[in-house]
């Protein structure tokens, strides 16, 4: 493997943090730094944008009980991701491991999720005044973000189910980048967006939780119900090899199919 752009030597290993930023287990002092050389490096970027929303693996992974680990998700998630990005993950977690002892619990069972159903969006925690944990969603705000600036967009709403889906896709160097927006779900589900190829590969782009309260229900009188969810995430396919998109159960339940 060549070296990357911008190494000043060859006992710097900065670049090789860039699995441990994307999961986000590095402490302050680490991820400052290592966010002052990422302005500075065009392969350290080139990488994060291909982990993208790897961060919120740690908080689902963390959630399971011992019953439901890494076998669990692979039979929930039948899709897999780039056999290239994956392997990657794990030589860059590998190495990460051996500098953090005591954090290769999470690093291991990130690495695991990652080649066994791709990147995930999750829930995360957050405590209110009297200790109680209220649901928040995570790598929404970068997710609507990127929606709102892309242009490709397809629409469809399922006849059946009355889920409403808007996939917006752009290509990259590593294949296709692509945003749900989501509407009329409600929960508790495990849900996966799913690209399905013209040659009738299927991979998974990403996957969330829906709690009770769903997201972008009609008449909701709480602002969580009544904004859709935005989520994202990536495939190796590239846009044009891309037939549909299926947003799936983790149980094998088809909520809505969106032509590419």
């Amino acid at each position: 493997m060549q070296g990357p752009r911008g190494q000043q030597n060859p006992g710097d290993n900065i670049h090789e943090t860039v699995g441990a930023y994307a999961l986000g287990i590095l402490d302050d002092a680490e991820a400052t730094a290592f966010e002052a050389h990422l302005a500075t490096c065009e392969w350290c970027g080139q990488q994060l944008d291909e982990l993208a929303g790897m961060e919120p693996m740690l908080a689902a992974l963390a959630d399971l009980p011992a019953a439901q680990g890494t076998p669990a998700i692979g039979e929930s998630l039948s899709a897999r991701p780039s056999p290239r990005l994956a392997e990657r993950l794990v030589d860059e977690v590998s190495q990460r491991r051996a500098v953090k002892r005591r954090r290769g619990m999470y690093l291991v069972a990130a690495a695991a999720a990652l080649i066994i159903g791709g990147p995930l969006t999750v829930m995360a925690v957050s405590g209110g005044d009297g200790g109680t944990k209220t649901p928040a969603a995570m790598a929404t705000s970068p997710a609507k973000a990127a929606f709102q600036t892309m242009t490709d967009k397809v629409t469809a709403t399922d006849p059946k189910t009355n889920v409403k889906a808007t996939v917006a896709v752009e290509p990259k160097d590593w294949g296709t980048h692509a945003v749900l927006q989501l509407s009329n779900v409600k929960g508790p589900l495990k849900c996966s967006l799913i690209a399905v190829g013209k040659n009738g590969e299927r991979e998974t782009v990403t996957s969330w939780a829906v709690p009770d309260w769903g997201y972008g229900i009609p008449g909701a009188t709480t602002e969580q119900a009544k904004n859709p969810l935005y989520v994202h995430g990536g495939a190796a396919f590239t846009p044009n090899q891309i037939d549909h998109f299926e947003v799936m159960t983790f149980d094998g339940k088809q909520l809505v199919q969106v032509k590419a």
